[in-house]
């Protein structure tokens, strides 16, 4: 007798396109960027070791195929985030997804991982284009699903034409909670259970929500409980990414209901009123360098960790800055670490000299204006890590690629520990440090390119935790942004934009 193979009465379809764009950053995007930057899964990102991009995507087969679904996948491509994506590359990997959907035939649903804030040129809206397009592929009735950093500009092509779940957390560190999420959305949906809506509401403010610390803390609570009662779905709070010159910049809200969109609408406006009323607390106070400085050397026990928002690489920013390694030399700072910096010219010349070569080096300061001058000093090579990496915020292992620890004498004794990098990436943890052999625990001062995905990993070893105002790509002062192509009126710029 013939034996038929028979086929899944469900099938998903799913894909990873993302990065985040800093329009003002001076590092391009180009293919090599999200080919070679970061693993690049033409298909099958899914059954890889876990990486970051690729999380979604696992939970999503891993769910689908419980259920029984067929599970067809396209691309999963990421990217440190940097400059507008070079228009050609762009198009040729969004192309790439949307063929791969068109040779799927009829899907029943489509799970995508996008950023949200992905800019390329002549695209101020990556993600709107995207899923624009892929609505033109699959017809009006087939559930597709988008997950979005909470750093995201949501548009009106993005909630028209998908059902948007947006992490919650910063650090974020809740990216396959919320892939989870989208997963019972995009289901429901597909099996007829509910009926979703989206409802859109601009926050008309641009600024940044430290979720670990109150108020935001408990308000993030509060959105959890909201759903899955009274017909609400799903309750996201985009915080908006401010480094972008786009029309749509700022925060806002979008919720998810069961066929009543004005349910959704009332309960985004309600949200909205709430975080409003808590905009003063929720502002984060940042301290000049020296302030800075004087603060962790005040401290009667360390490490106090210092954070160097505006050079933050996963805000775009070049990551080699030496404006407070600067200030910590010409104050003969000691007892202090500091990283990472992407210099791999700097690296290369630690491996040439060799673990224990002292010499003089120059470092960082090499992407323009915005990193500074470079700093020229005497260092011995501590180590060499031929393959560094850091533990990531939802697990698996962040690439430094070739790295070099190395110490500067400074009277007194101490020394700085500088942690030189060869590829661009943000610190996450601890081991960014101590991956390399230098200790954290003995230092009283430890200073992090970072903006907030550092916290977790560095609030439970800090004395305090503090945020430096420094020069740089990824600045605090929201007011000041050089803006073109924003008409309305936004807090804090205007103290109240809905007058």
């Amino acid at each position: 007798m013939a034996r038929y193979r028979r086929e899944p009465l469900v099938k998903l379809f799913i894909a990873a396109f993302l990065t985040e764009t800093n329009t003002w950053s001076p590092v391009p995007t180009g293919m090599n960027a999200f080919k070679l930057d970061k693993p690049f899964h033409r298909t099958g990102g899914s059954l890889k070791p876990l990486d970051g991009a690729n999380g979604p995507l696992i939970v999503w087969r891993k769910r689908g195929e419980a259920d029984g679904f067929g599970i067809v996948e396209s691309i999963s491509a990421s990217t440190e985030p940097s400059g507008p994506i070079v228009r050609h590359v762009y198009e040729e990997l969004r192309d790439l997804l949307l063929d791969d959907l068109r040779q799927a035939g009829k899907v029943d649903g489509v799970l995508l991982f996008l950023h949200g804030a992905m800019v390329a040129d002549g695209y101020d809206d990556c993600e709107g284009d995207v899923l624009k397009r892929v609505r033109g592929i699959v017809g009006p009735d087939v559930p597709v699903g988008v997950e979005l950093d909470l750093h995201c500009h949501l548009t009106d092509d993005i909630c028209d034409n998908a059902l948007p779940v947006i992490f919650k957390e910063y650090p974020h560190t809740d990216t396959l909670e919320r892939a989870e999420d989208l997963y019972g959305v995009v289901r429901d949906a597909i099996a007829g259970t509910t009926k979703p809506v989206v409802a859109l509401h601009d926050c008309r403010m641009v600024g940044m929500w430290r979720t670990p610390v109150e108020p935001t803390r408990s308000f993030v609570a509060r959105m959890k409980a909201l759903e899955g009662r009274d017909g609400i779905i799903s309750v996201s709070f985009g915080h908006g990414f401010p480094w972008a010159d786009v029309a749509e910049v700022g925060a806002k809200f979008v919720v998810i209901a069961d066929g009543d969109r004005g349910k959704a609408a009332a309960l985004a406006a309600q949200l909205h009123r709430e975080i409003w009323e808590m905009r003063d607390r929720t502002v984060t106070p940042h301290d000049t360098i020296d302030a800075a400085i004087d603060f962790a050397l005040a401290a009667p026990k360390g490490p106090v960790v210092l954070a160097d928002v505006a050079d933050n690489a996963g805000g775009g920013a070049p990551s080699d800055s030496t404006f407070v390694l600067r200030r910590m030399v010409e104050r003969g700072v000691g007892n202090a670490a500091i990283g990472c910096f992407w210099d791999p010219i700097a690296v290369a010349f630690c491996a040439e000299a060799g673990v224990g070569a002292s010499f003089d080096l120059r470092i960082g300061g090499k992407s323009g204006p915005v990193s500074g001058a470079p700093i020229d000093l005497r260092v011995t090579v501590r180590a060499i890590v031929e393959n560094h990496t850091q533990q990531g915020l939802s697990g698996g292992r962040a690439q430094y690629g070739r790295a070099a620890w190395v110490e500067v004498p400074v009277e007194g004794g101490g020394g700085i520990h500088i942690i030189l990098t060869g590829k661009r990436q943000q610190v996450f943890h601890p081991d960014a440090f101590t991956g390399t052999g230098c200790t954290l625990s003995d230092k009283a001062m430890v200073v992090v390119k970072s903006m907030q995905h550092f916290y977790a990993g560095f609030a439970p070893i800090a004395a305090a935790v503090r945020y430096v105002a420094a020069p740089g790509t990824v600045g605090a002062d929201f007011v000041g942004l050089p803006y073109t192509k924003v008409t309305r009126p936004f807090w804090p710029r205007v103290a109240d934009p809905f007058a």
